[in-house]
């Protein structure tokens, strides 16, 4: 195990740089001078200039990808040119509204994407079978900001039953908190269940039909006996490793979501910025996306690695 985790480990730092200078690269070509943009209305020479000496725009693209890495090397992603604070600690202030969000997200999705699959795969051809992949069809073809608009129209403004937007501590009510993520965490799960569903169905149709779990159902074995300690532990490595991506993806694709319900998270954070033209922000929390999707995958590895024992030499 320690001989894959550090083959693994040897692929993550050449990735992680490649992705910062991508994301550095990216960010400088934007239209239009950051300096100017910044400096407001009034485009005071004196503040272009200061602006320019402060964010090195003065100097070549590769000495300022070397002072913006060097600062990330010590753990100093910069600062915001527009609230005066540091790119950390927005981060902190934002990234648990967004892995709030997230987490309650995957749950949703765990909980009807598995279970939805396994029934789907054990009834193939049957009426829930095809009620479940029409339910998957929908889910991946509905977009996320027209869900959230619907249930808003009806759990809020018609039936009343839940808040249209905001967000509420949950040291401060748990109970307003989750009335107040339950809708955005649908729309952000809605989707992730449905491509669950799908890619567990088709993994235990491949593995119910495997000769072990032939030789399972001969024995005299129960079905469900069969089905779960058998299959669906079998099943698990490509489900693993799809719900590891997909948890980063949902963190990475929150913006969308947190704007239609007005969620002060990560996403509403690297929007703001982007209008702002905030380099620092803007680097800092796509790095920081980038290197927990990158984690995630790492994990996912992992945890196949131990669930399928062929994985290991």
């Amino acid at each position: 195990m320690w001989g894959f985790l550090a083959r693994r480990l040897a692929t993550l730092i050449p990735t992680l740089l490649l992705v910062s200078m991508l994301i550095f690269g990216l960010q400088q070509l934007l239209p239009g001078d950051p300096a100017k943009i910044l400096a407001g209305e009034e485009q005071d020479p004196q503040v272009i200039a200061y602006l320019r000496e402060r964010l090195h725009l003065d100097e070549p693209l590769p000495v300022r990808y070397a002072y913006w890495m060097g600062g990330v090397l010590r753990g100093d992603l910069g600062e915001s040119v527009r609230t005066q604070q540091a790119v950390l600690d927005l981060v902190f202030q934002k990234l648990p509204v967004t892995v709030e969000l997230g987490l309650m997200a995957m749950l949703i999705a765990l909980v009807i994407g598995i279970p939805s699959g396994i029934v789907c795969a054990v009834g193939r051809g049957r009426i829930w079978d095809t009620l479940a992949n029409a339910f998957a069809l929908w889910g991946l073809s509905t977009p996320n900001f027209w869900l959230g608009i619907l249930l808003i129209l009806l759990f809020s403004v018609h039936l009343g039953w839940l808040p249209a937007s905001g967000y509420v501590s949950p040291w401060e009510d748990l109970r307003a908190n989750l009335t107040a993520m339950i809708m955005p965490a649908f729309v952000l799960g809605n989707a992730i269940a449905a491509v669950l569903m799908r890619h567990t169905r088709s993994a235990m149709l491949q593995v119910l039909s495997s000769d072990y779990v032939r030789t399972a159902r001969a024995k005299g074995l129960g079905e469900t006996t069969v089905v779960l300690k058998h299959a669906f532990r079998n099943a698990l490595t490509p489900i693993i490793t799809l719900g590891a991506l997909e948890l980063g993806t949902l963190l990475s694709g929150a913006v969308l979501t947190e704007q239609v319900f007005s969620i002060p998270g990560f996403g509403k954070l690297i929007v703001d910025a982007v209008f702002n033209r905030d380099y620092a922000v803007v680097q800092g929390v796509v790095l920081i996306t980038a290197t927990t999707y990158i984690t995630l995958n790492l994990l996912a590895d992992l945890a196949a690695f131990v669930v399928n024992p062929r994985l290991r030499p």
